[in-house]
């Protein structure tokens, strides 16, 4: 199974996958990387590390389709088969999402549907859990549809909300379990695909 990434800052789950997939850890093969940062960490890492890399964003397409074009041009060019977004802070246009319909993976920092939603993302999720004294928050991995946050869950971890916890404190137990959390999804969703595949 070839994969494919889509990142705006450091690309968290691109490189720990990517790592995955070259220990031998996970059955696929790491091609491309899409960032609509052009200074971005993750473009440079994925360059370094011999992939596919390309910026795309509304600085070079300003029209939306345009863009949406031009993304799935490129992955389909480096024959992608599942997407992960790795951070990445752009809404994925329609072209996108129905190429890859099923096979497009998000991980959101709360336990959705909880915090999900427009809006919703990165400290704000942390501050919102907090916020509303729940008991525990985590991570959620999901299958990405036009609404935000909204696709079927296909794994949770859960982390508990200790007393005197802060924002950094509580974003630091969640990023924790993230990797190896997405690592369980996407290895799930090879193995899915594998078993429909034709002999």
């Amino acid at each position: 199974m070839k994969l494919a990434f889509l990142a705006s800052h450091g690309g968290s789950a691109a490189r720990h996958l990517t790592q995955a997939c070259r220990s031998g850890a996970l059955d696929a093969v790491p091609v491309a990387l899409v960032s609509n940062n052009s200074r971005s960490v993750a473009l440079a890492w994925a360059r370094a590390e011999g992939l596919r890399a390309a910026h795309l964003s509304s600085a070079g397409y300003p029209d939306p389709d345009d863009l949406d074009a031009a993304i799935l041009d490129f992955l389909c060019g480096a024959g992608a088969e599942v997407l992960v977004l790795s951070g990445y802070m752009r809404e994925l246009g329609p072209r996108v999402l129905g190429a890859f319909a099923g096979r497009v993976l998000n991980i959101h920092p709360s336990l959705l549907p909880r915090h999900g939603g427009r809006g919703m993302y990165g400290d704000r999720v942390h501050e919102a859990v907090l916020a509303s004294g729940d008991p525990e928050s985590g991570a959620t991995v999901h299958l990405v549809t036009a609404g935000i946050d909204e696709g079927p869950a296909l794994a949770q971890g859960r982390v508990p909300v200790q007393p005197g916890d802060t924002l950094e404190t509580l974003k630091a137990r969640v990023q924790a379990i993230e990797g190896e959390l997405m690592l369980r999804a996407v290895r799930q969703l090879v193995a899915e695909r594998a078993s429909m595949a034709p002999d």
